[in-house]
């Protein structure tokens, strides 16, 4: 893979050059280190916490042609210390292709983009790149894209296969919400200072039977529609989403489930502040017959209902869901530096089981964030959960009464290496 990079920097620099041409080189380096107290979940008596630095290195590079653009990107995502520091392992698979991607105009208005790419739209709550994760998320997909003036229209497609059969096209690979088939269509209105977005997404999964030995057995299929909106109203700017899930949960159950989420952000001088508040449809914890947890798919869930990942990020799925009330208050400290506190009231959605009040508790987010130079970031948080018994129950039953904390320091670097502008034969 390594040589496979340096040929294609030198193929690139080296192609004889017609028409204009541009080629970029960008650099990605992210060392996180993070302590775990109760992260993600309760922290668990007698238990000790977790403390680890994981980096991301990425290398990104584009070249564009006329009506031709083509993207690369490579990256490393790995745990300090996760190979010997003399001999290295022949199973560390962190070395990954991240985008692989080209597009092609055929038009002014109308291209075409193939490969594997980010899909990433509005406020991210149904997909985004996930950048917080330092995989990030990616889609292997064909999208037909068309804009004009202020409006744009995408359509997505794809079909997975875990490698090239002979027979058969079972899919097996599961987790993170992984698809065999995929369509999409999302189309956007944008004014001077307000837009109008619409999403349309349906998920094919691999089914199974229920034989003691399980074989597929077609798909199942979810549907998500929707919209996000910004409107500036007075003094304040206003967002709003409001989203439907049908279809399947599971191959035996049905879903029906909801979101919708309104903001206000008000940024005076030196302050913002937001105030907001999202509501998730969940299930009831007895007497449901149909699913009705929404979950938010391919999100960057990781920005929204706290920081500490109690919601969503790869937990809470088929759930009583949540109603998150939420405000936040950020500082400019200095002239390249910001200090954050958000506050989140989470609370239930469905009923819960045993009387249990669906208060799930309170989280404090503190943000601090500079920059030190042209290329280089820091940023800090620390978050505390406050949870209730009611958080204990949804979390499998964890005590709530032990202290749950997190707290973690990121440097960012993400120099432009190279920019090369070929000139015209």
């Amino acid at each position: 893979m390594k040589k496979f990079i340096f040929l294609m920097v030198i193929l690139l620099v080296s192609l004889k050059t017609t028409i204009a041409q541009e080629f970029t080189l960008d650099a990605d380096l992210r060392p996180r280190f993070e302590y775990r107290h109760g992260y993600g979940s309760l922290f668990p008596d007698d238990a000790k916490p977790a403390a680890f630095v994981t980096q991301r290195t990425r290398l990104n590079m584009g070249y564009t042609e006329d009506k031709l653009s083509l993207y690369f990107s490579f990256q490393d995502v790995s745990t300090w210390g996760d190979e010997q520091t003399l001999t290295i392992s022949d199973n560390n698979n962190s070395f990954s292709l991240f985008q692989a991607w080209f597009r092609y105009s055929f038009t002014e208005n109308l291209a075409l983009k193939l490969g594997r790419q980010t899909i990433s739209y509005d406020n991210q709550r149904i997909l985004g790149e996930v950048d917080w994760a330092m995989q990030g998320r990616f889609h292997d997909a064909a999208m037909l894209q068309y804009s004009k003036d202020k409006f744009k229209l995408d359509f997505a497609f794809a079909y997975n296969q875990e490698k090239q059969n002979s027979i058969g096209t079972d899919y097996t690979i599961s987790g993170g919400y992984s698809y065999k088939t995929m369509q999409m269509a999302h189309l956007t209105q944008a004014w001077d200072k307000a837009s109008f977005s619409f999403l349309f997404l349906n998920n094919g999964i691999q089914k199974y039977t229920n034989d003691l030995i399980p074989v597929t057995d077609g798909l199942y299929y979810r549907q998500t529609t929707g919209a996000y909106f910004t409107f500036p109203l007075s003094v304040l700017a206003i967002t709003g989403s409001a989203y439907l899930q049908t279809g399947k949960a599971n191959a035996a159950t049905d879903l029906s489930g909801y979101q919708y989420m309104v903001e206000a952000k008000y940024k005076t001088g030196i302050m913002t502040l937001i105030a907001g508040f999202e509501s998730l449809s969940g299930t009831d914890q007895v007497g449901e017959e149909k699913n009705k947890s929404f979950f938010p798919l391919y999100g960057t869930n990781h920005k929204f209902n706290g920081y500490m990942d109690y919601f969503y990020v790869g937990n809470h799925a088929n759930n009583v869901g949540l109603n998150d009330l939420y405000g936040k208050i950020s500082l400019a400290t200095g002239e390249k530096s910001t200090l954050g506190l958000n506050a989140h009231l989470f609370y239930a959605n469905a009923e819960m089981a045993n009387d249990l009040s669906q208060n799930l508790g309170t989280e404090l987010d503190l943000v601090y964030g500079t920059s030190l130079g042209k290329y280089v970031k820091l940023a800090a948080g620390y978050s505390q959960m406050f949870a209730t018994e009611s958080m204990s129950a949804v979390k499998g039953g964890i005590t709530s009464e032990n202290t749950n904390n997190w707290g973690w320091v990121q440097m960012t670097v993400n120099p432009r290496l190279l920019t090369y502008k070929f000139k015209e034969d």
